[in-house]
């Protein structure tokens, strides 16, 4: 698990979101949705020496079908370089539960990277992971869904996994606008981050209307500033 900064970038403005603007994020995703209901799972936790210790949600460790949680070790390598979501919800959709995978960008430059992989720790899994999304979705063989935002890429893998082995789920990427990360391109508006997801849909070559495109969704989120009211505790 990365540091969080504090009072910048994606994973400190979701958590504020969770901690303590619940209510509003969840009525924006289920207007975006069409969802009834929003249920967030808390972040899992460990103990270690004696000491509690915060984790996150790895790839698809909050399923509890066995059958699918062994074709899912069967299609991506497990380890180190496995998915972790910024958050995880239930959701309610006409009477039945959708999972919803959120990953959450603060600045331009998280929507960029490349897989690390190697040919011993799991590359070629992961590219015949990714190969069978691109033919499933229509993607054009030849795009590079390796290098340039293969994060974006295997999240879609992943959301095709789900849907081929009847797990209902949902993407969700959350774009913050107004983040303050030192020397990074930090959108200040929606239009803001046009030229980097436009520059991300080009190279990966989703077709407009591919099988899964009402499964995957855009939130664009106004960060809170960091500013605490001085107390007359503080003022004394």
């Amino acid at each position: 698990m990365s540091r969080i900064g504090k009072g910048y970038g994606s994973e400190w403005h979701l958590l504020w979101y969770l901690g303590r603007h619940r209510a509003e994020l969840s009525q924006k995703i289920r207007r975006e949705t069409g969802c009834q209901d929003v249920d967030w799972l808390d972040f899992p936790s460990r103990q270690r020496d004696g000491a509690l210790l915060d984790a996150e949600w790895k790839g698809l460790d909050f399923l509890a079908d066995p059958a699918v949680i062994m074709a899912w070790r069967e299609f991506w390598p497990q380890g180190a370089g496995i998915q972790n979501w910024d958050g995880v919800a239930k959701l309610q959709m006409d009477g039945r539960d959708e999972w919803l995978l959120v990953e959450a960008k603060g600045h331009c430059g998280e929507a960029e990277s490349s897989c690390a992989a190697k040919p011993e720790g799991g590359l070629d899994k992961i590219r015949q992971a990714l190969e069978a999304t691109k033919r499933s979705l229509g993607v054009d063989a030849s795009r590079d869904w390796l290098n340039g935002y293969y994060q974006y890429c295997n999240r879609v893998s992943i959301l095709h996994f789900l849907e081929t082995h009847g797990v209902a789920a949902r993407l969700l990427f959350v774009y913050f606008t107004g983040d303050t990360t030192a020397g990074r391109e930090c959108p200040k508006n929606e239009s803001g981050w046009r030229g980097a997801l436009d520059g991300q849909d080009a190279h990966v070559g989703l077709p407009t209307a591919h099988p899964l495109a009402a499964r995957i969704h855009k939130l664009f989120l106004p960060v809170f500033a960091n500013i605490k009211a001085e107390s007359r505790d503080d003022a004394r």
